[in-house]
């Protein structure tokens, strides 16, 4: 039901081609990267956090983790992961599928310059066996992103 989400908004945006469904999980950067066939740094992670108004989401680089210290710089408050309950009910999408795309208005979607490293990335469509392939120009604005940000580590080489 989720990728049917995916696909509808996606749809709107002359994007819905794009969607790739699998028969194994994609709900890990590892299980992502197989399925799909690229290297795991290619895969764009959507990360929820709370948030003073509820929660906010980043996507980054496979290989990007979050730095604490900039995380906090830029939002004023501590990097505190989402439960596997609280995404499910926040975002509507189950951990191993949240996305970026058909959110609630009110989640505010960033995007982490670990990404921009790449032509194409890939981030969930909505469910752990499905991904997007995307430009990091089509992933802004297909994803209604606020602005692109820097509050990841351990990607540069």
């Amino acid at each position: 039901m989720s990728v049917e989400r995916v696909r509808a908004y996606l749809e709107a945006r002359g994007l819905k081609d794009r969607v790739m469904e699998f028969s194994i999980s994609s709900a890990t950067v590892e299980l992502a990267a197989q399925a799909v066939g690229v290297e795991g740094a290619r895969i764009a992670k959507t990360l929820a956090f709370q948030a003073p108004e509820g929660c906010l989401v980043i996507v980054a680089a496979g290989d990007a983790k979050i730095d604490n210290p900039k995380f906090k710089a830029r939002f004023h408050h501590k990097a505190t992961m989402l439960s596997a309950q609280e995404a499910l009910a926040l975002t509507g999408y189950a951990v191993g599928g949240v996305c970026p795309f058909a959110l609630p208005e009110n989640i505010p979607v960033y995007l982490d310059v670990s990404l921009k490293r790449f032509d194409t990335v890939y981030p969930s469509a909505g469910n752990a066996a499905s991904a997007v392939r995307l430009t990091c120009e089509e992933l802004f604005d297909a994803s209604g992103a606020v602005e692109w940000l820097d509050v990841c580590k351990g990607w540069q080489a």
